[in-house]
């Protein structure tokens, strides 16, 4: 079991708000630094290349602050294999590994979403993309980044992402939240292919994180299988904000990773 689950907190949504309005209301920016200062100890951005959230002066801006607060990480999501994007108005996006190259983030966690998805919604397949993520780990490595892989919650998978070099995972976990809202029961069988998948990955030497529709109600359940080092989270923590308050919210989650790892 690790230590303390670290929550890393999703700004897409705040950014998204943002967006809506011209300008810079709200910042991105100013609620970093209350997420940090409420107790979580990393910062999640997932810059899309139509950047209909988070954009590429963000994805520096964060890379800044964060860079001088000891024991905070930044963490970026994306899909390696999305081409670059010039749309109008914007600083045109380079491709998630230029974003890298040039950030240096503690952390990248590479995702297979395609531009028009929604959201991400599963796993890599590593018997099919294993080859081209291979040359991107291993340039990782060079560039000093810890590269985590989002993959489902399947043992034979997460064994290939052991072999490709991947530092960790992020476990998916809509099917888990889905579960959670159908019964008991539901929850309690996804919960043990979890735990196995966990405890799978930490034997062969892979730190764990998790991510994806976990809230308020469901995230206790879920940290009690074991070994998740990080959860991120943005969207139910955006929504609890509007409840709660923002920073009241951010301690609510982080309560729930100490008294649950």
């Amino acid at each position: 079991m690790v230590e303390l689950t670290a929550l890393s907190v999703n700004l897409n949504k705040i950014a998204l708000l943002r967006n809506s309005r011209e300008g810079d209301y709200p910042s991105v920016a100013d609620f970093a630094r209350r997420a940090v200062a409420a107790g979580a100890r990393g910062i999640t951005v997932h810059p899309r290349p139509d950047q209909r959230h988070i954009r590429v002066e963000d994805v520096a801006l964060l890379n800044d602050y964060t860079r001088g607060l000891p024991g905070i990480e930044f963490n970026i999501e994306g899909n390696p294999f999305a081409a670059p994007l010039t749309k109008e108005g914007l600083q045109p996006y380079p491709g998630l590994m230029a974003l890298l190259e040039a950030a240096r983030p503690d952390q990248a966690t590479l995702v297979p979403d395609s531009n028009d998805q929604l959201t991400s919604d599963h796993g890599f397949n590593l018997a099919k993309d294993g080859e081209r993520l291979l040359p991107i780990l291993q340039q990782l490595k060079q560039w000093q980044i810890r590269g985590s892989l989002f993959m489902d919650p399947d043992i034979e998978q997460i064994a290939l992402a052991k072999e490709l070099g991947a530092d960790r995972i992020e476990l998916y976990t809509g099917p888990y939240a889905q579960a959670f809202s159908q019964s008991p029961e539901a929850a309690a069988a996804s919960l043990e292919r979890y735990r196995q998948a966990a405890e799978f990955a930490a034997s062969i030497g892979l730190g764990v994180n998790a991510g994806h529709d976990l809230n308020l109600g469901n995230l206790g359940a879920f940290l009690k299988i074991g070994a998740i080092a990080e959860v991120s989270i943005g969207h139910a923590l955006t929504v609890d904000g509007l409840l709660l308050g923002y920073d009241n919210a951010v301690m609510h989650y982080c309560r729930l990773c100490r008294e649950n790892s």
